[in-house]
């Protein structure tokens, strides 16, 4: 803050002085205002353009910077830079919630995201999570109509919950995520007392070149906490920006959040014959097959100084993959290495990494030029290969993480079913086996309470049919509790 005895002077955005903070340039005092007032011209022609578009799942978030330090050596399973033991890396986490617009408010129930940016000094890796394990989908070719049924209609513009149970209960793969996000850790306290989860698998690639397939679980050091609906709801009309406020007050005041990051690892041969497919988004891995590997903390400790600029413009994409870490056939994962760049092209456009907040800190020798604003000068050769001194790849500077055998007729079908594949059994467990009576009760309740919320009669059919698949006593218990009321 500048104190109040030390007074800048207002300039143009080009660095000249402006006579006035108030009053615009007029023949006369009662006259009319004259077109060459330049810097009320400036004025208002910026605020007409302030804005950019939103995010289109994700738009409501806050975030801020710190550093993650391995404090374990995991060297044996990744060769990636950030992960070697000591190595402190500064980065950037983003949380959001998924469905509500840019002002919608923080204690809706819907997931939250957990994106993390690592400044590496191999570039820039991004974590693009949720604060659940699973996901809705496993096919990125349902993803767009899963988002649409989950915003506003296009008559009314309201959200509706009978579009979303129509999309849910005809997507039975759904059953595991809604289950979560329908129980007590639907809408969590604040963002710093909930797990952060990439949920997709990836691979890991260590320097002998050997192979795992990796999920990452961010555990809060500040313990699990939620919210009843009831609160929620009152947030929501009271303070809508409550888990934005709290992360930032937090900070300012010095209670840095910390989250210990654990790993689930599989050696890469187990996943050929693992008894349900490991890159099914809509199922985790037991701990009592894969235990959880301590690895570092993350821990946040700047606030942004320009929310816009440091937050809002943040791209955060999961095809920013650094040496030593790869992709897994994780269909919702390849489809997001295209998405979510092309989504920032489009939002932010096409030289978006050149914004400070998503430049790297390490080198960059590129080819792409031009473009509207594109501020980093480019220099000849434009080209590649050419004879004029301009960068060549490197392959001993990378690894072939993210590469694996495939082969087959190219078909549009599910994950070939193993074993254990269904979509209700891992739902089911969670229900009986996880939650306490007290959980159980309040999931109940959670899902009574949307399903009054408007639901057509053939979709209600639908969902309690949907709930006994998960559990037959938790579908009577919903169907009695919404035909009773």
């Amino acid at each position: 803050m500048m104190s109040d005895d030390v007074k800048k002077p207002t300039t143009t955005d080009a660095g000249i002085p402006v006579a006035s903070d108030e009053h615009s340039l007029t023949v006369g005092a009662d006259g009319p205002i004259v077109l060459h007032d330049h810097y009320l011209i400036e004025q208002m022609a910026q605020f007409n353009r302030e804005r950019i578009p939103e995010r289109q799942p994700h738009a409501k978030g806050g975030g801020a910077f710190g550093r993650f330090e391995v404090t374990q050596d995991v060297s044996k399973y990744t060769s990636a830079a950030l992960f070697q033991p000591g190595v402190k890396t500064d980065m950037l986490a983003r949380f959001s919630t998924v469905a509500g617009e840019r002002g919608s408010p923080d204690t809706w129930r819907d997931p939250r995201g957990f994106s993390l940016k690592f400044y590496t000094e191999e570039g820039n890796y991004d974590m693009v999570g949720n604060n659940t394990p699973i996901f809705f989908l496993r096919d990125p070719m349902k993803f767009q109509h899963f988002i649409r049924s989950q915003k506003r209609r296009a008559d009314s513009g309201l959200r509706d919950h009978d579009m979303q149970w129509d999309f849910w209960t005809l997507s039975p793969e759904s059953a595991h995520q809604v289950t979560w996000l329908m129980g007590d850790r639907g809408i969590p306290k604040t963002w710093r007392h909930m797990d952060g989860f990439s949920s997709h698998t990836y691979m890991w690639v260590n320097a002998e070149g050997e192979k795992f397939w990796v999920k990452y679980h961010f555990k809060t050091d500040q313990g699990i906490e939620f919210l009843t609906q009831d609160e929620a709801d009152t947030l929501a009309g009271t303070d809508g920006d409550y888990h934005r406020r709290d992360l930032f007050n937090a900070i300012r005041d010095g209670n840095h959040p910390t989250w210990t990051l654990k790993m689930q690892i599989m050696p890469f041969e187990e996943a050929r014959t693992y008894r349900f497919n490991p890159f099914d988004l809509t199922k985790v891995w037991p701990h009592a097959d894969y235990p959880l590997i301590e690895v570092g903390k993350l821990t946040l400790d700047r606030n942004p100084t320009d929310f816009h600029t440091e937050i809002e413009q943040a791209a955060f994409e999961p095809s920013n993959l650094v040496r030593g870490i790869g992709m897994s056939p994780d269909k919702m994962l390849l489809g997001r290495g295209f998405s979510y760049s092309d989504a920032h092209r489009a939002r932010l456009g096409a030289n978006y990494r050149q914004i400070p907040v998503n430049r790297p800190k390490s080198p960059v020798h590129s080819y792409s030029k031009d473009g509207a604003m594109r501020v980093e000068n480019v220099s000849d050769p434009v080209y590649a290969p050419n004879s004029y001194g301009g960068p060549a790849a490197d392959p001993s500077l990378t690894d072939d993480a993210g590469q694996w055998y495939a082969d087959g007729d190219m078909v549009r079908r599910a994950y070939t079913l193993r074993e254990d594949d269904d979509d209700w059994g891992q739902a089911g467990t969670l229900v009986r086996d996880v939650l306490d009576d007290a959980a159980r009760d309040r999931l109940v309740g959670n899902i009574v309470g949307h399903l009054k919320g408007g639901v057509s009669e053939k979709v209600l059919k639908r969902a309690f049919e949907y709930w006994r698949n998960v559990d037959e006593t938790l579908g009577q218990r919903v169907e009695k509790g919404v035909r009773d009321g």
